[in-house]
């Protein structure tokens, strides 16, 4: 059995995963470990008189090669400049292999748990971090990654949704006007902010990515990186009613501006890219569905309630984006 669209990691069985760890020059001792990723495959791949790898088989047809490397390139430059991120390991001069139809990147094992982003310091330390990725991420673009805009993650979700019927027939009608509704007012925030600097980012930067140690922060999972406004990395990081995240956003902001001074027009795209998020994650789980492991991980998206709690969700971003833009505090 080989991938399919339909079945994307079909033939990925433990013993093709050891062989292609072993392609590579390691000698596995035959222990493994599935951990949590959907749009792609990551295992704990245990190495004989050593630590565990890290093994990352990327969903087939999703990024080219040449997008994957403009990835790990990224990572090797924050890595340069001392950052830390889990970057792909280098071996013989590559950091993207293919085996059994299949590409993949060997990461070491990094340890660490969830950052408890609602503390100060954490917060702005944080920031000090985000503003020295940027440091990086700004010197040069990407030039085969995708962008992080309107048209990408919120005009293109809406026409897949609707061209592939992935709606309940009965709430399909209604789900359009709003989300229609809801694209005009991301558009009115883009014209408020203005021309703002595009960067490389993390693209996804929230707890689930970030492994806190003794040591501090650690950056995981750069399979969403793009082009986009430096806020899309920093507004993740707040979480809470308007006053909270006002507060967390002046700590985030302390850090920041240590090594990067942060442009204040972009604040107004805060909630256009929570709102950009929400309707790309409800196309992500559409497009994915053919996936078993989608339906199995996710039983609740093919209800209607689902799709009339995303409607009340957008219409209370079209009243919070009408809204003056989050104050730092």
């Amino acid at each position: 059995m080989s991938a399919t669209d339909t079945i994307p990691f079909a033939g990925l069985a433990p013993e093709r995963i050891l062989d292609a760890i072993e392609s590579v020059g390691y000698r596995c001792d035959g222990a493994l470990m599935a951990l949590n990723s959907y749009e792609n495959r990551v295992w704990q791949v245990g190495i004989e008189g050593d630590r565990p790898l890290i093994a990352k088989f990327y969903r087939p047809g999703r990024w080219s090669d040449g997008q994957i490397e403009e990835e790990h390139a990224f990572c090797a430059a924050m890595l340069a400049d001392e950052l830390p991120v889990v970057a792909p390991l280098a071996i013989g001069g590559k950091t993207l292999f293919s085996h059994g139809g299949f590409h993949f990147s060997v990461f070491p094992k990094q340890g660490g748990r969830a950052p408890e982003f609602a503390e100060p310091a954490i917060l702005e330390w944080m920031g000090r971090l985000m503003a020295r990725i940027h440091q990086v991420g700004v010197r040069e673009d990407f030039a085969l990654r995708e962008m992080l805009d309107l048209h990408s993650f919120g005009t293109d979700s809406l026409d897949w949704l609707l061209a592939n019927q992935a709606l309940p027939p009965d709430l399909e009608s209604v789900w359009q006007g709003v989300a229609e509704q809801a694209l005009e007012g991301v558009a009115q925030c883009y014209a408020r902010a203005g021309k703002v600097k595009l960067l490389r980012l993390h693209g996804d930067c929230h707890a689930g990515n970030v492994l806190w140690t003794p040591d501090g922060p650690h950056f995981v999972d750069f399979d969403d990186a793009r082009m986009g406004p430096a806020i899309q990395d920093l507004w993740m990081l707040l979480s809470g009613d308007a006053e909270e995240m006002g507060r967390q956003f002046g700590n985030v902001l302390a850090g920041y501006e240590t090594f990067r001074e942060f442009d204040d027009r972009e604040l107004h795209l805060i909630e256009a890219l929570r709102t950009l998020r929400l309707m790309h994650h409800s196309a992500w789980l559409a497009r994915r569905w053919n996936d078993p492991a989608f339906p199995a991980a996710f039983p609740w998206f093919a209800t209607n309630r689902y799709w009339e709690e995303r409607i009340l969700e957008l219409r209370e971003q079209i009243a919070i984006m009408q809204e003056p833009p989050l104050a730092p505090r």
